[in-house]
């Protein structure tokens, strides 16, 4: 009856990852692929699927648990892209976790992106007066942002919310993996 309970909780919360988080979860830490085999069946680099099933786990181990307020999660990055584009640092700091993180895939990097950054000062600072041309859109089902110049969608940025506040930015400019993505601007 316990080994009931505890798979149907597990079940519940694997429900509240990406279906990429899910996979690369599953498939690492179930049953111990490496994530070089991973990697091609999300559509990511091997560091991408390791930081992917990094962030399921902390998921699933109730670190940080899911906001799946989408209505609040788009509020927040319709407020974070005006504060950007104010440049109000303050408001982008209120909008950040105080613990996140943002991280880069190399073609973002090759683009001038940092790798990774932690802290909201950090974040808010990357983006502060620097979203003028971006706009909100939805990323494999969840609010985040897209720059897409002439229609093209050139940069991504997958965001993770914890308690309305955004925890995770991941930057995604590799034209492979923004192809694989399921996009909607908002």
């Amino acid at each position: 009856m316990l080994a009931d309970s505890v798979g149907e909780a597990l079940l519940l919360v694997l429900d509240t990852l990406t279906p990429q988080e899910r996979l690369a979860f599953v498939l690492h830490d179930m049953f111990d692929v490496a994530f070089a085999e991973i990697a091609p069946i999300v559509g990511r680099t091997p560091a991408a699927a390791r930081q992917l099933a990094s962030r399921a786990r902390r998921r699933v181990r109730g670190a940080s648990k899911p906001d799946t307020d989408l209505k609040r999660h788009r509020q927040v990055v319709d407020a974070f892209l005006a504060a950007s584009r104010a440049g109000d640092f303050r408001a982008l700091l209120s909008l950040l976790d105080p613990e996140v993180t943002m991280r880069a895939d190399a073609t973002a990097v090759r683009m001038g992106a940092a790798a990774h950054l932690s802290g909201p000062a950090a974040v808010a600072d990357t983006f502060s007066g620097r979203a003028l041309t971006a706009q909100a859109a939805m990323v494999d089902g969840l609010p985040g942002v897209v720059w897409a110049p002439g229609k093209r969608v050139r940069v991504v940025w997958r965001m993770t919310f914890t308690d309305a506040r955004i925890s995770e930015v991941e930057t995604l400019a590799d034209p492979d993996t923004i192809a694989k993505l399921e996009l909607s601007t908002t």
